[in-house]
């Protein structure tokens, strides 16, 4: 593919994307692989091209831009390789005018950018490791940096690859030895402070990623719940759960029925952690159009979820036990303010520190781009009175 024709091939990817997103349809990645896999004689070099240049303009327009070519063409503004790829030829676009739209580079919406703070907005555009979990079943963290060479220790049990590599068909994650996992997801989990023969639930699994972290902190021992009320997404923890040598036992939740579905747990787990939906802000580094899905209306919905779950929860929690709340976001309200708000409402409950890493930030601690090379989590440790 030429320079021109690998241009028009973002401008038309960015265009599925923008529309996608408002949507909420597939993702960036997932829209970009189907566009490839029709595409057949598009060679290595320009899939890569083409997704640095479609990445660019996520990374470069808080804003869904008013199309791929008004994208494009901001982009251009600034690099006269790219303007020159606007040539007109055959399988390129068409010459850029002068008074044609051009989309205005920024971090983030404003609306969005008002709630985190400002020292974070060029941290989350940055590309993010790789960071991978050695999993304690099977393996040692000294093992998988031998494995990998270029790794790096990063925290407890996290192997860090920077730039990142495609692990999917290495061995190691094929036999389970490894899970990807971002460290402050990592960092999550540890404040569960889960260990053998204790009763754990992970109220909301998704695929399971905390959850089979869990297990390799109870060593096998014990019993660990995973609930969702996603089919979908609880489907893909059995799989996983074998490949990595965990017991896990799988709970669907139906929707209208939580409180009586979870009755034979009441007041029954050492550890509850809440890992809640959220706005997802603090994945940006990987997710960065994440910023044109999101909306005041989407989180205060999100806002509504996290109490509900939050309050799903503490009924199961056994006295002296911990309720561990974590949602991957920088904006106070989905963290240290439903905390505080779950604090109010159970004034005889009392919070710890979930870890020393990160910042004090009301009940809880927040790790971020800028101050801890993670991405962005808050994290509060929630103890119910014996």
């Amino acid at each position: 593919m030429t320079p021109a024709a690998r241009l028009q091939a973002a401008i038309e990817l960015l265009d599925a994307i923008v529309a996608s997103a408002a949507d909420n349809g597939p993702a960036a990645d997932t829209i970009i692989a189907d566009w490839f896999r029709k595409r057949r004689y598009a060679g290595s070099g320009d899939r890569r091209a083409v997704r640095e240049l479609v990445y660019r303009a996520i990374r470069g327009f808080g804003d869904p831009p008013e199309s791929g070519r008004a994208a494009m063409a901001g982009l251009a503004d600034g690099d006269p390789d790219l303007a020159a790829a606007f040539d007109g030829s055959g399988y390129g676009p068409a010459a850029l005018t002068p008074e044609e739209p051009r989309a205005i580079p920024k971090a983030m919406p404003d609306w969005l950018g008002g709630l985190i703070d400002g020292a974070e907005h060029a941290a989350l555009l940055e590309r993010a490791p790789l960071d991978l979990r050695a999993n304690r079943l099977k393996t040692t963290r000294d093992a998988m940096l031998a494995a990998f060479p270029g790794a790096s220790a990063f925290g407890t049990n996290c192997v860090r690859l920077d730039p990142p590599i495609t692990i999917e068909n290495r061995p190691e994650h094929r036999d389970g030895l490894i899970e990807v996992q971002d460290a402050g997801s990592q960092l999550a989990v540890a404040a569960c402070r889960a260990t053998a023969g204790m009763v754990v639930v992970d109220l909301c699994a998704g695929g399971g990623g905390k959850t089979l972290a869990l297990a390799a902190d109870m060593a096998g021992k014990g019993r660990l719940i995973a609930c969702d009320t996603d089919r979908t997404r609880l489907s893909k923890l059995s799989p996983r759960a074998a490949r990595a040598g965990a017991v896990v036992e799988d709970r669907l939740l139906d929707g209208e029925r939580e409180t009586a579905m979870l009755a034979d747990l009441d007041g029954a787990a050492d550890v509850v952690l809440v890992d809640a939906p959220c706005s997802g802000c603090g994945t940006l580094r990987r997710n960065p159009e994440a910023r044109w899905r999101l909306s005041p209306e989407r989180l205060d919905r999100v806002l509504a979820v996290q109490r509900h779950v939050l309050a799903l929860a503490a009924p199961v929690v056994r006295p002296g036990g911990a309720l561990v709340y974590a949602v991957c976001s920088l904006i106070d309200a989905e963290g240290a303010g439903q905390a505080a708000n779950f604090l109010a409402a159970h004034p005889d409950w009392t919070a710890e520190p979930p870890f020393a890493e990160g910042c004090a930030r009301g009940p809880g601690r927040i790790l971020s781009p800028s101050h801890d090379a993670t991405d962005g989590f808050f994290v509060a440790r929630l103890v119910r009175p014996c």
